[in-house]
Parts: structure tokens; sequence; C-alpha cells
């Protein structure tokens, strides 16, 4: 139940950490199959190659930017990602060192303890792979465990449908959609939010954790329970 002021009216629960939070440091994240990285333009040719495996484009359709040209495209985003404090972005290596994907912290705010998790571009190396799910229970175990946030965000466009399973397989929860929240290439973006609160991270935690335990895949690497039947248990 919520609690009354003065004047019988309902206030929120009081909020007992220390606010401020501290920012995310541009410090690595290292987990078994993977690691983050602060993005550097030194990982432009490899990750140009990782993101030319898809060669139709079609992982580009619902991010703001199409598919980088080339090489030097790729470094000349990577030095702006480089400087870039809100978004502050990651690559995500595999357990060679190789760059496959990018990922960031956003709309991040120590005031309210509140971040979210977007600009999530990952090649078909590492998509639907036990490197994609570490890579972002490892941002989740900073924002939560090492920085005390109170609130994860993730939005995308509403119409990503693969985005949105991926939200609500790693534990999120949808909390509703913005009606033209804005327009990407020209067109009506409808924006699909979500979020883990921290007394929610508890439970997600120890289902990310079984999930990834090398106990749970077999000698070809397929899961042996799915990430939905541990958080139910």
């Amino acid at each position: 139940m919520s609690e009354a002021n003065t004047f019988g009216q309902p206030v929120g629960d009081k909020v007992e950490i220390a606010l401020p939070r501290p920012r995310p440091p541009r410090e690595p994240m290292q987990g078994r199959t993977c690691a983050l990285m602060p993005s550097v333009p030194d990982h432009a040719e490899a990750l140009f190659a990782a993101y030319a495996e898809d060669r139709d484009g079609r992982n580009w359709t619902y991010l703001p930017n199409p598919a980088p040209r080339d090489a030097a495209e790729m470094r000349a985003r990577l030095e702006e990602m480089a400087e870039s404090d809100d978004p502050q972005f990651y690559t995500v290596l595999d357990g060679d060192g190789q760059p496959l994907g990018t990922a960031s912290y956003l709309r991040i705010n120590p005031e309210a303890a509140s971040i979210e998790v977007g600009w999530i571009s990952f090649s078909p190396r590492l998509q639907r792979t036990i490197m994609s799910t570490e890579a972002m229970a490892l941002m989740m175990t900073r924002a939560f465990d090492e920085l005390g946030y109170r609130r994860y965000e993730w939005k995308c466009d509403a119409l990503n449908a693969p985005s949105r399973a991926a939200a609500e397989r790693l534990g999120f929860t949808y909390e509703g959609t913005h009606r033209q929240a804005t327009v990407v290439k020209g067109r009506n973006r409808d924006t699909a939010w979500f979020s883990i609160l921290d007394q929610e991270w508890p439970r997600i935690k120890r289902g990310l954790t079984a999930w990834l335990d090398p106990g749970n895949f077999d000698e070809k690497g397929r899961q042996m329970t799915p990430l939905s039947d541990l958080f139910r248990r």
C-alpha cells in the first residue's frame, strides 16, 4: 500500500538509496564467452567485416543508421562513438578478441538511478548466441550490482518483433507504446518501452546465471533449459 502525506494524499515510497548514483565507468566487462570493451576506432576493419556478413542489410532496418558502406565509414562512426558520453558505447568481443557488435548505455540519469541499454547492433555471428545473452547480462550486472541503479530500460521500434522478443526473453516487462514517438529514416516510429526494476533483478540474475552456466549446454552448444523456464523457477 502507498503511504499518505499529511493531507491524506497517496505518495510514492521513500527512496532509501543515496542519490545520485555513479555514472558508468569506461571500463571493460569480462564474461566467460565474451567481453565488452569501450568502443575504439581500431576495431573498424574487423567490425565492418562482421557486419558485412548481413548480406542484404536487414539487420539495419530499425536502426537510425544504415549499414556502413566500408571500413572507413565504420571507423568514422567508431570515432564518434569513442567520444560520446551518452550514449556510452561498447564493442562486444568474442573469446578470440574479435569484435562482433556494439551496444551502449544511454539516457543515463544518475539523479533518478535510471539507465537504458540501446543502440544494439549485433552482427550475424553474434545474434542468438550465448555471447549475445552474456553481453546483455554483463551490462545489467554493472548497472544494478556495481552502480546501484533502480531502473534499467529497453526501447525499440514497436514493429521490431525480434527486439521485442529479445527484451521479453531477457526478463524485461513491457510497459506500453509511445505512439508517433519519433521519425526514423523518414518513417513514423511508435516506440515500445520495457524495463527491469531493482527488486526484479535478483530473480532475473539467478535465471541468467543458471542459463549461462556451461552445464546448461550439450556438447554441440545447445541449451538444455530455456531461459524462460529458469525465470519461472
